[in-house]
């Protein structure tokens, strides 16, 4: 048997065909984390407590980009896309903001990216319904943890009570990312498979 025959399916994943350049990565992350951020930030017309917490439509994004370009991408994402929309939305509180918001909303850009986009290749993050829904399993679970982290921050400082902050802040956040995550995946890794200037192994 040759070694090629003998390799685990998984052991070489076929979207790490050559070396990703780190500093473009994380270029890439950040640029993407302030897009994030401002789309977070003026984006959300859906009011669900007028003035105070809106329908976060592209919450998805940090899943997504963990998926599809890696976990330190997906990290980046999240938590640079919290703090620039902090600061856009007149919400930055420095130990919130840093230390419990940017941090679990970057572990939903990293979460997804180890258990998902680590374990498919581009073709089959577009293809299997299997990738479909380890992304909405793995994406929904890290969220539902965020969210219970940020309102016990905000419950700790005085800023929400736990379960009201609970209700409307899952809504705004977990609704978009069960709907948007796998859908935005699953089409970005289809335009992706063509893309010669993205660096196959993410990181």
């Amino acid at each position: 048997m040759s070694t090629t025959d003998s390799q685990p399916r998984n052991s070489q994943p076929k979207n790490k065909k050559k070396r990703s350049n780190p500093v473009f990565s994380i270029v890439f992350a950040v640029i993407w984390g302030v897009i994030t951020g401002v789309l977070w930030a003026y984006a959300n017309p859906i009011q669900l407590v007028p003035g105070i917490i809106q329908w976060r439509i592209f919450a998805f994004l940090p899943p997504v980009i963990g998926i599809l370009f890696g976990p330190i991408s997906g990290f980046i994402s999240g938590y640079l896309g919290s703090v620039v929309w902090g600061l856009l939305a007149g919400t930055f509180i420095p130990a919130h903001t840093l230390l419990v918001d940017g941090i679990m909303v970057g572990l939903t850009g990293l979460i997804p990216a180890l258990f998902v986009g680590n374990k498919y290749t581009l073709e089959e993050l577009a293809t299997r319904k299997k990738a479909l829904i380890d992304a909405v399993l793995y994406s929904g679970m890290i969220t539902v943890i965020m969210v219970l982290a940020v309102c016990a921050s905000l419950a700790v400082l005085k800023i929400f009570p736990f379960w009201w902050a609970v209700l409307w802040i899952g809504l705004s956040d977990i609704v978009p990312i069960l709907i948007g995550t796998p859908i935005v995946m699953r089409y970005g890794a289809k335009v992706l498979q063509s893309a010669t200037w993205l660096p196959e192994q993410r990181i």
